[in-house]
């Protein structure tokens, strides 16, 4: 079946706008949950358990989930990974509003809900691959880094007047409703699916097709190139936001509006560089676009590492060019990643890489606690800034990613040539 060019718009958005509402809700959710513990415990290291089991889950079971993608229908897995994330939210309104609601119940709510992710995330990514012209694709993941980052400014400010407004039952009935939104277009609007294998899954199956995964991974040099430049970024990058209330509060003179301010301009940036990449389109090659946001987001860091005690304004610029820069990086690598991997890897690649690079985050966080408290807080900016300017220059050098779009495995089939099906039952063992 083929459809002309303007014709993928109408259902893609569709499902689009259904599920940026439901991450609105869960990004208030998170937020007036992590409230709610703060003020019931006031501890750090319930704060940083939160953290922990809302995050381990999507990283231990990406390669999974990619497998289950690939073999299952992607409708029905975003149709099930929002039900049972807004099933988790009524269950904890019922707990909140009968006064039962203890810390172990959102420490269990935050693991499902971060196996909800697990699968929703690869299914999403999969799905747009076959529903936008391939031409496209890195425009729509522009747009993605776009809505995450207003939800970065909207988020925490429209959190706390629910929190204020409403009990937290209130707020968890708000985040059922926008799961619906979610929901409702799904039921309506067909998904294409790529060529499936049988119908029967086992855990055999999945097992057979996580191995597929990684080694499709592993004999394509330029994915695991791309994976090796991720971890080392995201090792020294993601500590960098959980050291910004320290340095904000210890060089600023900044209280928690520095931080909002800090926070706010990074997602400011994030939005900017989604519609500045969504009008350009970025380089002829994705691949020299994502390495100049890494440089670039280098930079942003390196100037937060050099700003002078009290320039808190030297500190909102850096976040605000690291923020940009992010989706410089990420918008291209997304929609290279699914216009060039075979469909029915889709799934499996996406977790693959997420998890590959989103595993040396905790590790990061771990090292750079006691690092900082030994050499100070700049220190840890100025040489993430360093190491991401290495990586960018060393990823120019690397022959197997300056040739990523030539010498894939596959190559995905076009959007406009991929063949909507009705979603069919699955079998799931």
């Amino acid at each position: 079946m083929h459809m002309r060019w303007r014709s993928w718009m109408t259902p893609f958005f569709t499902i689009w706008a259904g599920q940026a509402f439901s991450l609105i809700g869960s990004s208030l959710v998170q937020f007036a949950l992590v409230w709610w513990l703060t003020l019931q415990t006031g501890s750090a290291t319930v704060l940083a358990t939160a953290g922990l089991v809302g995050t381990l889950p999507e990283v231990l079971l990406g390669p999974l989930a990619g497998a289950c993608v690939d073999r299952w229908n992607r409708r029905l897995v975003l149709v099930l990974a929002d039900g049972i994330v807004a099933a988790v939210s009524a269950g904890l309104a019922l707990l909140a509003w009968g006064g039962y609601l203890a810390v172990w119940h959102i420490y269990v709510a935050m693991v499902i809900r971060s196996i909800g992710g697990a699968f929703h995330w690869p299914a999403m990514q999969a799905s747009t691959a076959l529903m936008v012209p391939k031409e496209k694709l890195t425009r729509v993941a522009a747009l993605n880094q776009s809505m995450h980052g207003a939800l970065r400014i909207i988020s925490p400010p429209l959190g706390a007047l629910l929190v204020g407004a409403l009990p937290l039952h209130g707020v968890m009935a708000v985040d059922v409703g926008t799961a619906a939104l979610a929901i409702i277009p799904l039921a309506f609007i067909a998904i294409p699916q790529p060529a499936r294998r049988g119908t029967a899954t086992t855990v055999a199956d999945l097992l057979s097709d996580m191995r597929a995964g990684l080694m499709y991974a592993w004999r394509w040099p330029a994915i695991m190139g791309v994976i090796a430049i991720g971890m080392v970024i995201n090792l020294f990058f993601n500590p960098s936001f959980a050291l910004l209330p320290l340095l904000i509060t210890r060089h600023m003179n900044g209280e928690a509006m520095g931080l909002g301010a800090a926070n706010s301009a990074y997602g400011i940036g994030v939005v900017a560089g989604g519609l500045m990449l969504s009008i350009w389109g970025g380089l002829r090659k994705d691949v020299h676009t994502a390495l100049l946001g890494v440089a670039g987001q280098g930079l942003g860091l390196l100037i937060v590492g050099v700003s002078p005690d009290g320039a808190l304004w030297v500190v909102v610029a850096g976040m605000f060019v690291t923020g940009v820069m992010n989706v410089m990086t990420n918008g291209p690598l997304n929609g290279l990643l699914q216009r060039m991997v075979a469909p029915e890897m889709h799934g499996r690649i996406f977790t693959v890489v997420s998890s590959g690079c989103g595993a040396m985050a905790p590790l990061g966080l771990a090292l750079a606690g006691p690092i900082t408290d030994a050499v100070g807080l700049r220190p840890w900016y100025i040489a993430t800034g360093i190491v991401l300017a290495v990586m960018a220059a060393a990823g120019l050098r690397m022959r197997p990613l300056m040739r990523i779009e030539d010498d894939a495995p596959h190559v995905a089939t076009p959007a406009a040539e991929a063949e909507p099906h009705i979603a069919p039952s699955i079998e799931i063992p």
